[in-house]
């Protein structure tokens, strides 16, 4: 039996993608978590073969997530092979396969695979090979890395849904002149008309 967590914030989804995997007679889900920064642990707990993880989810993301287990070298199932991780989002942008392929993660799918092709992508990957969704796969070939600074991406991210330049400035501890030049830069580099736009623009291509 290949044993399997899931962890995603949505308790619904977990049910979903649990309930699915179950209908396999070589899969078996042995934990479901609810936050990223659960993940090592119940990974420990449980011996788990393959972790599917979400990009967003509070305590850490997915591909934080991944990273924690890659540098965890006592997190191994008890043949002594270590977990391997799948990003399971409906998250399917370039920037995002980039980063998680860069945290050591073996596999790429969005939430609206089909079942058989989920539950193949787990046996693939616990058998050492690599999965990525073709499509977005073929897409991150055109789409460029993040022009964006470690800043301004700091920038971007405090921004998201129109947070004020006085509210990112103290959030930030930056000036609210250096959170405007930051924000700048990235219209410019994105070639939006203004920083609602940029920031859009930058979170879709999964730079931030």
């Amino acid at each position: 039996m290949i044993r399997v967590l899931i962890a995603d914030d949505q308790d619904l989804v977990r049910g979903a993608l649990a309930a699915l995997l179950g209908t396999e007679d070589d899969l078996e889900v042995v934990a479901e978590v609810g936050r990223g920064d659960e993940v090592v642990e119940a990974v420990r707990e449980h011996r788990v073969d393959v972790a599917l993880l979400d990009i967003e989810m509070p305590g850490m993301t997915g591909i934080e997530a991944a990273e924690a287990l890659q540098s965890v070298q006592s997190v191994q199932t008890s043949q002594g092979f270590p977990c391997r991780t799948v990003i399971v989002t409906t998250f399917g942008r370039p920037g995002y396969l980039r980063k998680a392929l860069g945290a050591g993660v073996s596999g790429f799918v969005v939430k609206d695979t089909p079942p058989s092709q989920l539950a193949e992508a787990v046996r693939r990957v616990h058998q050492g090979l690599r999965v990525v969704d073709p499509a977005l796969a073929e897409e991150s070939l055109f789409t460029p890395d993040s022009p964006l600074t470690a800043r301004e991406m700091e920038v971007c991210r405090a921004a998201r849904g129109g947070t004020g330049i006085r509210e990112i400035a103290a959030e930030l501890h930056l000036s609210q002149g250096t959170v405007r030049n930051h924000l700048s830069s990235v219209i410019g580099k994105t070639g939006a008309s203004n920083r609602f736009e940029a920031v859009t623009v930058a979170d879709q291509n999964g730079w931030l």
